[in-house]
C-alpha cells in the first residue's frame, strides 16, 4: 500500500492587538493609568482594585495591564454600578485637582538627569539607591508644585532579573518590557509622530525616540534608541542600565547629556537650574556651553560662567573608584568635534576633566561636573565630608573643609513607602494636612497619643502580610532553584510571625558587609534557635553580574541558610525590586545594616523602615550618623578599633551578637498578657517621633531649593540680564587676573612679635604685607593667615583664617594690614595665602587661584 506522506508547510502567523475601548463614563480610568500618581495614592489604587481583586493581584497591580486584560462583560457592569461611579467621580475630582495646580513660581524651575529612576516595579529604568532616590525626588517635586522636568532612558531591558540556580549561584536574567503595558506614551508632534531626537555621534548621527512618563505635575521624557533607524550597534544604547562595556558606558553619557540637553531643545523647555544626579549627566554641561557659544555668540569663558552659574552636581558615590573615568582615545572617538564648536584646543577640553591639568590622566565625568557646576553636594552630613576630601585635589591650595562641596541628606517619599495602613494612622492622628508639613516635629509627636495595642496591631498586620507574600511568591521559584521539596516547605511552614524577625536588603557590594552576621556560626545558631524567643533573619539582594565577590557572598548566605541548623531562619530571598523593598520594610521588626563606615553615602532602606514602624540596627554611617537617636533604635559604633578590616569585622560581629543578646531580644520578648512589649511600642513611638520627620523627600527638596536651587536661579540671573553683562564682566576680570597672576610680586610680609615657635594666649599680634600687582592695576588680591592643628591621627586641619584689610594703593603696590590675636593654646602651624577676590564670585573655587607667601621678617 502506498502512503502519501502530507508535507505542512509553516504558518503564515499575522501578529495584532486586541485594545480594550471603555465605556464613556469609564475613560478617567484610562486617564488615570498612564499618570503615575497612581503610584503613590492609595484611593486610586483601591478603586483599580474593585474592578477585579484577583486580576489585580495577578497583574501585579498594574492598572494599564488590567485594563487590558479585563473581560467586556465585567467593563459592562463596573459602567452600571452606581456605588463604582460615584467612587471614580471622587478620584478623578481628586486627581484633576491635583493636576491642574500651578507650579509654585518662587520655587526656581529645574531641568534633572539621572540614569535610572524608581518610579514602580513595573517600570525597569531603575537598579537600585540612585534610581529610587531619582524616583521618590520626582514624586515629591511634583508634590511640592516645583515646576520640573526629568530626562532620563527607557531601557528595552533595564537591570536584570534575579534567580537563583540550584547551587545558589546569582543568575542574571533581561527580559524585554513590553511598551505597550508600561505607564508611558509616545511624545507626539504636531502631526501626530513620535518625537525623535538627532544626536550626533562621529561620522553619524543617532536618533532617539522620545517618551514621556507623567509623574504626577511632574514630566520625564525618556529616551529610546532601540528602533530601525539606529544600526545594530546603536541600538543597544539604552537596553541595558549599567551593562555592556566601557565603550557602551560613554555612548550611554553622550546620550544623556548631550542628547538629553537637544531633547529639552528640541521641546522649547528651559528651566533655571540644572541639576546632574551623578556624573553620569555631566555631559549636559557640554551642550550647555556649544549652545551659548553659537547661538548667544560668547566665549567660552563667558559661557561658562552662565553655565556653571545654574548648575547643581549632586555625587552618591564616596570612593574615587566609583566615579566614570575615560581613556583619552575612548573620550576622543566620541567628543573630538567638540572643541571647535567650543572655540578651544583639545587639550582645554581635556583638562577640563581632570585633577591635574596636563597631565595624562583620564577624563573624569566627576571631574568634570565640578568644574562646570557652582554648586556640589554630597547626600548626607558625613558623605559631604568625604567628598571634600575625596574633591580636593581639583581644588589645590585649599584643605577639604574649605571647600564649597556642601551636602543634603537624602529622604524618602512617605506617600510611596509608608503602607497604606501606616498612613491611615497617620491621617487619622495628624490630619490630611501633615502631608504638606511633613517636616514638623510637633506633629509627629502625637504619635505618643496612638494607643500600644493599635501601633502593635498595626504592624503586626503587615508583618503577616509579608510573610503571606513570601509564602505565595517564593513557593514555586524556590521548588525550581532547590533540590528538596520538603525543606521548601518546612521553610515556608517555619516562618513564624511570633518571632523577631530582621531584615537586610541591598545591593550585595563587598562593602556593605552582608557576611558580618555570619561571623561566628556557633553563636548564631544559639541566637535563632532559642525556641523562648525565636530570631528569624531575611535577607536579600542583587549583586552586579561582574561583581564575583558580592556574587559570592549570596552564595555563602544561602549555603549557610541550607544548613540543618539554620533552615528556616536564615532566608534568602531573590529578585530584590521595589516591590519586595515596600513589603520588607513593612513587615520586619529591625532593619540591619552593617556597611563599612564611610562608604555608605546615604541609604535610603533604613528611612523607609523607618517610617513603617520597623526600627533600625545600622552601623553609625551615612544618614543613620544623623539619624540615630538613643532609646530610638540601635547602632554601632562609628569609632575605629583595628585597621585591620577582617579584625574590625569580627568586633563588629561580635557586638552585633552582644546587643542583640542582650538588649534587642529581651525587650521584644518583654510581652504582656496582651502578647507584645510595651517597652518595644515605646521604642517605635520615639522612633516615629524624633526621626521619621527629618528624613523625607519633603525635607530633602526643601533643603535643596533653600541651599541651591534659590541661589544658583538668583545669580543666574544677574549673569544673564542685560545681554549677559555680568557674566562678560567677570570673565574678562578672571582673564585679566590670569594673565598677571605669575607677575605679582612680594614686597614685604612680615609679623611683628610673633617668633617661631613662641607664642601667649591672649596676645595680639599685627601683621603686615605690600605686594606689587606691576601691570595687573586691580585691587581684586586678597592675603589672609591660615593657621592648621593636628587631631589625635595625625590628620591636618584647619584651625583658622583671618583676612588682612587692604589699607591703601599706591601706584601699583597694594598695602595690607592685619590684628591677629590668639584664642585658643595648642600647637599650630601657620602660613600665608594669597587669592583673587571679587565680591561677585560665588566662592573662592570658582576661580582657584592660590599662591603660598613667606614671611619676610
Amino acid at each position: 500500500m502506498e502512503v502519501k506522506v502530507n508535507h505542512v508547510n509553516e504558518p503564515s502567523w499575522i501578529e495584532f492587538t486586541v485594545t480594550t475601548k471603555l465605556p464613556q463614563n469609564l475613560q478617567p480610568l484610562q486617564e488615570m493609568a498612564h499618570n503615575l500618581w497612581w503610584v503613590w495614592n492609595t484611593n486610586v489604587k483601591e478603586l483599580y482594585k474593585s474592578i477585579d481583586p484577583e486580576l489585580w493581584k495577578e497583574l501585579r497591580h498594574n492598572p494599564i495591564f488590567l485594563l487590558e486584560k479585563i473581560k467586556s462583560e465585567r467593563l459592562r457592569q463596573v459602567s452600571e454600578d452606581e456605588k463604582f461611579l460615584a467612587n471614580l467621580d471622587n478620584v478623578y475630582a481628586e486627581y484633576k485637582a491635583y493636576i491642574n495646580a500651578q507650579p509654585n513660581e518662587k520655587i526656581p524651575s529645574v531641568a534633572y538627569f539621572s540614569m535610572e529612576y524608581g518610579l514602580t516595579d513595573h517600570l525597569k529604568i531603575y537598579s537600585g539607591g540612585l534610581g529610587v532616590l531619582a524616583g521618590d525626588y520626582l514624586k515629591e517635586a511634583s508634590d511640592c508644585k516645583v515646576d520640573m522636568t526629568a530626562i532620563g532612558f527607557l531601557y528595552r531591558y533595564g537591570y536584570f532579573t534575579q534567580t537563583l540556580s540550584v547551587d545558589g549561584q546569582q543568575l542574571a536574567n533581561y527580559e524585554a518590557q513590553n511598551f505597550n503595558r508600561l505607564p508611558i506614551n509616545p511624545l507626539l508632534d504636531e502631526k501626530g509622530s513620535q518625537v525623535i531626537v538627532e544626536v550626533p555621534y562621529p561620522e553619524r548621527l543617532i536618533y532617539a525616540r522620545v517618551w514621556k512618563v507623567a509623574v504626577g505635575r511632574v514630566a520625564l521624557y525618556l529616551l529610546d534608541t532601540d528602533f530601525e533607524m539606529n544600526s545594530e550597534f546603536d541600538r543597544s544604547i539604552t537596553h541595558q542600565l549599567y551593562g555592556g562595556d566601557w565603550e557602551n558606558r560613554i555612548k550611554q553619557e553622550v546620550l544623556l547629556g548631550i542628547g538629553g540637553m537637544l531633547t529639552l531643545k528640541k521641546l522649547g523647555i528651559k528651566k533655571q537650574v540644572y541639576h546632574c544626579n551623578e556624573g553620569h549627566a555631566a555631559l549636559i554641561n557640554v551642550q550647555r556651553l556649544v549652545d551659548y557659544v553659537q547661538d548667544e555668540k560668547l566665549s567660552i569663558s563667558e559661557a561658562l560662567e552662565l553655565v556653571r552659574a545654574s548648575s547643581l552636581y549632586t555625587v552618591h558615590t564616596p570612593v574615587p573608584a566609583g566615579h566614570d573615568s575615560f581613556d583619552e582615545g575612548l573620550f576622543g572617538k566620541y567628543m573630538s568635534e567638540y572643541p571647535a564648536k567650543l572655540g578651544i584646543s583639545w587639550a582645554e577640553l581635556m583638562d577640563m576633566g581632570r585633577e591635574n591639568p596636563g597631565s595624562n590622566e583620564k577624563f573624569s565625568m566627576s571631574v568634570f561636573a565640578c568644574n562646570t557646576c557652582q554648586a556640589v553636594n554630597g547626600v548626607s552630613w558625613l558623605h559631604g565630608k568625604v567628598s571634600q576630601e575625596m574633591f580636593n585635589p581639583i581644588w589645590k591650595g585649599y584643605f577639604p573643609e574649605e571647600l564649597h562641596v556642601s551636602y543634603v541628606t537624602n529622604g524618602v517619599h512617605l506617600p510611596t513607602w509608608a503602607a497604606s495602613e501606616w498612613k491611615a494612622l497617620y491621617e487619622k492622628t495628624f490630619g490630611m494636612d501633615f502631608y504638606s508639613d511633613q517636616s514638623n516635629m510637633k506633629i509627629w509627636k502625637q504619635i505618643y497619643t496612638v494607643p500600644d495595642e493599635e501601633i502593635w496591631n498595626t504592624h503586626m498586620g503587615l508583618k503577616n502580610k509579608l510573610i503571606d507574600y513570601i509564602r505565595t511568591q517564593f513557593r514555586d521559584s524556590w521548588l525550581k532553584s532547590q533540590q528538596d521539596p520538603s525543606k521548601i516547605m518546612s521553610v515556608l511552614e517555619r516562618i513564624n510571625p511570633n518571632a523577631l524577625i530582621i531584615g537586610f536588603g541591598r545591593r550585595f557590594a563587598t562593602y556593605k558587609r552582608a557576611h558580618l552576621l555570619f561571623t561566628d556560626l556557633e553563636r548564631l545558631e544559639k541566637i535563632v534557635n532559642n525556641p523562648n524567643c525565636p530570631v528569624q533573619f531575611l535577607y536579600t539582594g542583587k549583586a552586579h553580574p561582574a561583581d564575583g565577590g558580592g556574587q559570592g557572598l549570596i552564595k555563602r548566605i544561602i549555603e549557610i541558610s541550607r544548613m540543618p541548623q539554620f533552615l528556616g531562619k536564615i532566608i534568602f530571598l531573590e529578585n530584590y525590586d521595589m516591590r519586595l523593598a515596600k513589603r520588607l520594610v513593612s513587615g520586619v521588626d529591625i532593619w540591619l545594616n552593617t556597611p563599612t563606615r564611610p562608604l555608605e553615602a546615604s541609604g535610603t532602606s533604613g528611612e523607609k523602615a523607618q517610617m513603617n514602624g520597623v526600627l533600625n540596627f545600622s552601623v553609625l554611617d551615612g544618614w543613620w550618623l544623623e539619624g540615630y537617636v538613643k532609646g530610638a533604635g540601635w547602632a554601632l559604633t562609628d569609632k575605629r578599633t583595628y585597621d585591620n578590616q577582617s579584625y574590625q569585622d569580627q568586633l563588629d560581629a561580635a557586638t552585633i551578637y552582644t546587643m542583640l543578646e542582650n538588649e534587642i531580644i529581651p525587650l521584644y520578648f518583654a510581652k504582656n498578657t496582651k502578647g507584645f512589649s510595651p517597652e518595644w511600642i515605646q521604642v517605635i513611638k520615639k522612633s516615629i517621633s524624633e526621626i521619621t520627620p527629618r528624613f523625607t523627600t519633603k525635607r530633602m527638596i526643601d533643603d535643596y531649593i533653600e541651599r541651591f536651587y534659590s541661589k544658583l536661579a538668583k545669580r543666574s540671573a544677574m549673569l544673564q540680564s542685560d545681554h549677559f553683562a555680568k557674566a562678560k564682566e567677570i570673565a574678562a576680570w578672571k582673564a585679566n587676573i590670569a594673565r598677571h597672576w605669575d607677575t605679582i610680586s612680594l614686597v614685604s610680609l612680615e609679623m611683628k612679635n610673633l617668633t617661631t615657635g613662641s607664642a601667649v594666649l591672649g596676645d595680639m599680634y599685627e601683621a603686615t604685607a605690600v605686594i606689587d600687582t606691576h601691570d595687573l592695576r586691580d585691587n581684586g588680591i586678597g592675603i589672609e593667615l591660615v593657621s592648621t592643628c593636628q587631631d589625635d591621627h595625625q590628620h591636618t586641619h584647619i584651625a583658622d583664617v583671618k583676612e588682612f584689610d587692604l589699607v591703601k594703593r599706591d601706584g601699583s603696590l597694594l598695602y595690607f594690614k592685619m590684628n591677629y590675636q590668639l584664642y585658643q593654646g595648642g600647637t599650630y602651624k601657620y602660613a600665608f595665602r594669597m587669592f583673587p577676590k571679587n565680591a561677585d564670585l560665588p566662592h573662592r573655587m570658582d576661580f582657584c587661584y592660590v599662591r603660598w607667601l613667606q614671611r619676610t621678617n
